[in-house]
């Protein structure tokens, strides 16, 4: 049984194909009897080779970015017609459109039952949903013991910290002041002093 983390990949993977305007993209739901290497194939065709390279950057990036997963490998990605992308869980097959009509993965894979995106977006859905009904809840008593005290007492302290550096700071520059303006003073007077002495 595949996980939800493995199928919320696979939606990554289909999303992405669909941003890249792949054609015809189809989710095969392996028999596991038939097939021990994955739970799915994500078989979709761009018009070009180009696109086709394209479609797969596009899931590599978006696995990467948001699960932090890679390929186990990639295939086919230098002449375009047919990359295979292993996923482990699942493997994306990326075909033109003729290579695609010739090696017929669905018609081989007849035991293979088609699952839409919306199937299976709603699966993951469901399966979250009883996951986190399954987890105990937390009392709101036992909320406030563990976690809001200690969070008050460090914005007191800060605070209080904040106020202090505050305060000190305009004391500090303010004796800064009168003591230069004191210098300054002196500093006028002698040379006043001599002048009017040669007068």
């Amino acid at each position: 049984m595949p996980s939800i983390e493995s199928n919320q990949l696979l939606l990554a993977a289909a999303a992405a194909c669909e941003d890249k305007k792949a054609e015809d993209i189809r989710i095969l739901a392996l028999d596991p009897a038939e097939s021990g290497l994955t739970d799915y194939f994500l078989i979709c065709n761009g018009t070009n080779e180009r696109q086709n390279v394209a479609i797969t950057d596009e899931v590599e990036l978006r696995l990467k970015r948001e699960f932090g997963v890679y390929p186990n490998s990639v295939e086919g990605r230098r002449q375009g017609e047919w990359i295979l992308m292993d996923y482990v869980d699942f493997i994306v097959h990326v075909f033109s459109a003729e290579k695609r009509a010739f090696y017929g993965l669905e018609r081989l894979r007849k035991s293979a039952t088609t699952i839409s995106i919306a199937e299976l977006n709603a699966d993951v859905k469901a399966a979250i949903a009883a996951t986190r009904a399954k987890r105990p809840k937390r009392s709101s008593t036992e909320l406030t013991a563990k976690q809001k005290p200690p969070a008050k007492t460090v914005t007191k302290t800060v605070d209080a910290k904040k106020t202090l550096v505050k305060k000190a700071v305009p004391k500090a520059t303010a004796g800064k002041r009168t003591a230069n303006s004191a210098a300054r003073k002196k500093t006028s007077r002698s040379t006043a002093k001599p002048s009017s002495k040669k007068k």
